[in-house]
């Protein structure tokens, strides 16, 4: 019998599966799941707040004195190793256009505009930016919803006031975040001591970037206070003190090793420069006056954005009788009051302290009256004034929102498609193109930078505040104004003028030679007449006599043929004197057919000295523009250019005197 042997099972052997390793979230990664939401809410306004100001940011506003000087600052410290480019004189600390260098040092800014103050404009959007984090965190940190806190960062970037002033070239931009991040570290409440000395020191450096926000100190040391731990109180206000009179003792070091901390003859000196800004600076006058400083500064502040203004103020008042926000609407309040005081003098920029923190009232007291609302709604709030205060709130926030809707769309849509600084564009290259380079200037600010790297010598392009109040321009330019060629005029010169004699005398002693754009964006190039104003006037009048009576023989000669219009142009003699003289040569070569005289832009109005001749004597286009150039140096024209119209002939812009004897 055969016995089967059964073969044993084989058991196959599979290879463990090893645990699944479980990395624990790494620390972004955990950082961005708890802020998801809020990064949902806070991204996108960030990105159409930039959008906004960056978008035409040089078309809109038109540059201004002011953020030239900034601007000029900034490029000083990176390309002449100067502190500025005059003499400092401590009207501001320089901390704030430190930190302008900075940024256009660190992105190559200056190198990427062709007008120096755009380059200005990027950083302030940068600080801008900042801002608009810091009143979000600050708006969480006082426990506003996230929505409210939307609302906040939304109204401080997206309203017309801050887009106006957020685009303009101001210290004040440069310090708003310093600010913001001091109250943000006053109301912290782990590490409390490294928390009140970090914002001791954000604070000495916005004092130290714009020395008019020492005015929020005492609301800052209100916050610390109040949210100081009470074992330890003694202790963190002490050190923060410290740290805050160390950064301000900085600045007075830095006089005091410069030898300019006393005033002395030969120097300035910290001394009078603090004297200036808050003792002897001219008052803005009365805001019932309507030609007062004070008054033009308030209603441009008005006609913005009435809106936030109002809702604004209004928040500070209803801010009062809540706990959170009490420490910023006493200094919204404060800041107010203060531009009230007697004789006091309000700058343009005054208003950027304030626009964070009424952006952040409007939006506490309307978060304030939603949960009143919703907690009514739910049955637990039982007080009638509260319920009355909640809806009346609502209903002026809904009134305001339908009142600025149109109100932004017109004015947001000005500062994406005007272009109201192509007065000042046009005027520069006028001068570049046609100005000797070896000339002396006196120009508005704005402009300061692009002159210098168009080739003018630093020397002889003079900010026009300086040319009387500067002991080192005053050397150079021994006669005063006789000693300049040029006057740009912008509105910051004309409205300026008034406080400078030698400006005054360079106006009345000086005629347009070129202008650009119209009502406060006009430019006007004007030459400087040193013999005086009565003198040039009989020049010009002996000179247009003698264009008269060569363009009226021109208008008579057989040889010559032109319209009626160009006749009568010669007749009146508005023909540039060299032109004549070249036109008189020509025509006796032979027949001179000439078209229609147009002015070239920014001369409408003066004479012209642009001609296009259709055929002439001297033989084909190509032959006549070597006719052209061999006239003769003193009647040369600067450019012969041939087209299907013609032969455009344009002589230089500035024209000699007594060529036609």
């Amino acid at each position: 019998m055969t016995t089967t042997q059964e073969r044993p099972s084989v058991r196959t052997l599979r290879p463990e599966t090893p645990p699944v390793e479980v990395r624990p979230p790494s620390r972004a990664g955990g950082w961005l799941r708890r802020h998801a939401a809020s990064l949902l809410v806070l991204l996108p306004i960030l990105a159409i707040g930039g959008v906004v100001q960056r978008l035409n940011m040089a078309g809109s506003p038109q540059r201004i004195d002011d953020e030239g000087t900034y601007t000029a600052q900034a490029w000083a410290i990176g390309h002449l190793g100067e502190l500025t480019h005059y003499t400092y004189w401590y009207d501001h600390p320089p901390l704030g256009w430190i930190q302008i260098a900075g940024y256009t040092g660190l992105t190559n800014a200056f190198a990427r505009y062709d007008q120096a103050v755009m380059a200005g404009r990027e950083a302030m959007l940068f600080f801008t930016l900042v801002s608009a984090i810091l009143i979000w965190l600050l708006s969480r940190r006082l426990k506003l919803s996230r929505a409210a806190a939307g609302v906040a960062t939304a109204v401080f970037a997206l309203s017309p006031l801050a887009v106006q002033f957020h685009r303009t070239v101001y210290l004040d931009n440069v310090a708003v975040p310093w600010l913001l991040l001091a109250f943000l570290l006053a109301l912290s409440r782990k590490n409390q001591l490294a928390g009140f000395i970090g914002s001791a020191f954000a604070f000495g450096v916005a004092v130290l970037t714009k020395e008019t926000f020492l005015l929020a100190l005492p609301f800052l040391a209100w916050v610390m206070i109040r949210n100081s731990d009470r074992s330890t109180r003694r202790y963190t206000l002490a050190t923060s003190g410290a740290v805050l009179a160390l950064v301000g003792l900085a600045y007075v070091v830095f006089a005091a090793v410069r030898g300019e901390l006393i005033p002395g003859p030969g120097h300035t000196s910290l001394i009078s420069g603090l004297s200036f800004q808050l003792g002897t600076r001219d008052s803005s006058g009365s805001i019932l006056d309507t030609g007062s400083l004070f008054f033009k500064v308030v209603n441009q502040w008005w006609i913005l954005d009435q809106v936030f203004i109002v809702m604004g103020l209004l928040s500070a008042i209803v801010g009062l009788f809540l706990r959170r926000t009490r420490p910023f609407a006493v200094l919204v309040l404060f800041a107010v009051a203060v531009m009230f005081r007697p004789n006091s003098y309000v700058p343009v920029p005054y208003v950027i302290m304030l626009l964070p923190f009424g952006a952040l009232l409007v939006a506490a007291v309307g978060d304030t009256a939603v949960k009143a609302y919703r907690a009514r709604r739910a049955g637990t709030v039982t007080t009638s004034l509260t319920r009355i205060g909640a809806t009346a709130w609502l209903v002026a926030s809904a009134v305001a929102i339908a009142a600025l809707v149109p109100l932004w769309t017109v004015q947001l849509r000005g500062f994406l498609l005007s272009d109201l600084d192509q007065p000042m564009v046009s005027a520069e290259q006028w001068v570049d193109d046609n100005v000797p380079h070896d000339s002396r200037l006196l120009v508005d600010d704005s402009m300061w930078v692009d002159l210098v790297k168009d080739g003018f010598a630093q020397d002889n392009v003079i900010w026009f505040y300086k040319i009387d109040t500067d002991g080192a321009v005053e050397a150079q330019s021994p006669n005063g104004w006789r000693d300049s060629d040029y006057l740009v005029t912008t509105n910051s010169v004309r409205t300026s003028a008034a406080n400078s004699p030698d400006v005054q005398d360079a106006l009345k002693n000086s005629t347009v030679v070129a202008s650009f754009g119209e009502g406060t964006e006009q430019v006007d190039v004007r030459q400087i007449h040193p013999q005086g104003e009565a003198a040039a006037k009989q020049t010009a009048e002996t000179e247009n006599a003698a264009q008269i009576a060569a363009g009226t023989e021109i208008a008579a000669n057989p040889n010559f043929t032109g319209s009626d219009a160009v006749k009568k142009q010669l007749e009146a003699g508005q023909l540039d004197s060299r032109a004549l003289v070249v036109l008189s040569e020509l025509l006796a070569t032979g027949p001179v057919d000439m078209k229609t005289l147009v002015p070239l832009p920014g001369e409408e109005g003066l004479d012209f000295r642009s001609l296009v001749i259709t055929s002439s004597g001297a033989g084909t286009p190509a032959e006549l523009k070597t006719w052209l150039t061999s006239v003769g140096s003193k009647y040369a024209p600067s450019t012969v250019t041939q087209t299907s119209g013609g032969t455009t002939v344009v002589f230089p812009a500035i024209e000699p005197s007594g060529l036609l004897g």
